[in-house]
């Protein structure tokens, strides 16, 4: 049995707002749903707002859902929590929200957490008139998983938003893989572009943070060695170290001579034939921009 909290179960037996929200043409207010999932996939979810037409804020919020505990109690969840918000406001709703607001969920059970954050968009794209699909590419793109009809995009968007590593943890949130298996291999392969792709983006946010200290720096005083060793191990471990790991590769310090950085390559970049481009590119190129222009890293 899985291990509920008793938020999850109170909303279980006593579910808030289930049901439907009628269209009465009451004056400056309007209803839409959204709809995802399928039954024949095992969760549905038709979610239902009431909208002030003059404010966009969220006057009621009601929901159908075919499904589990976890399904019925994060539909229930999310309508609380969106009653009185803005649809901006409402688009900020995340799915890791939703399962705090009820204290968790098993992880096998994130992806009903995922559905009522769908659901809400889509419910959103409705009632603005917009094609959900013109802004959200998840149903666009390769089918990975044709047992569930999930595609890369959709895949790459919830490892990124939930920072997932496994394909076991992408099945728990969108069930990718959770059918024939035949997908999984796919999907570790998309988790390590997507690893990637990150570390390159924090490897150039880093970098222009490392760039303003080190000119900082240099405007007050010239660095001192300390300064200088301290500096380049956190260029090493911010900017430089993630992408080499990235792609099973690995850097460390092994000293430093005035300007001449000696460092040890392991792991594939140890052995990798292209060992001398990365000294000289993914390294000193990057010290010397960090730096200092007059820094030679030398491999040990």
């Amino acid at each position: 049995m899985w291990d509920y909290t008793d938020k999850v179960l109170e909303l279980f037996y006593n579910p808030k707002n289930q049901g439907v929200i009628e269209a009465t043409n009451e004056p400056g207010v309007k209803v839409a749903t959204g709809d995802v999932g399928s039954i024949s996939c095992g969760d549905a979810l038709r979610l239902h707002l009431k909208v002030e037409v003059a404010t966009d804020k969220i006057l009621d919020a009601r929901f159908q859902t075919f499904g589990c505990t976890s399904a019925i109690a994060s539909s229930s969840a999310l309508t609380e929590m969106i009653k009185g918000l803005t649809l901006d406001e409402a688009l900020k709703v995340t799915n890791k929200e939703i399962a705090d607001y009820l204290g968790g969920l098993p992880e096998a059970k994130m992806h009903c957490s995922v559905m009522g954050q769908e659901a809400l968009e889509a419910a959103i794209y409705n009632y603005r008139g917009i094609p959900r699909v013109a802004h959200d590419d998840d149903d666009e793109g390769t089918l990975v998983c044709t047992c569930f009809g999930i595609s890369e995009n959709k895949i790459r968007r919830v490892v990124l938003e939930n920072n997932l590593t496994s394909a076991e943890q992408v099945t728990n949130y969108v069930k990718a893989g959770g059918g024939c298996g035949s997908c999984l291999a796919k999907i570790d392969d998309i988790i390590s572009e997507v690893k990637q792709e990150s570390a390159k983006q924090n490897l150039n946010t880093n970098g222009a943070k490392a760039k303003t200290e080190v000119s900082s720096l240099g405007q007050q005083k010239a660095l001192t060695n300390v300064q200088k060793i301290a500096l380049i191990q956190k260029v090493l471990d911010e900017e430089v170290r993630p992408v080499l790991i990235a792609d099973g590769g690995d850097v460390e310090l092994y000293d430093i001579e005035g300007d001449k950085v000696k460092v040890k390559l392991q792991g594939a970049c140890g052995s990798c034939s292209s060992s001398t481009a990365t000294l000289k590119i993914a390294i000193e190129a990057r010290l010397r921009d960090r730096i200092s222009k007059d820094i030679i890293v030398e491999a040990v």
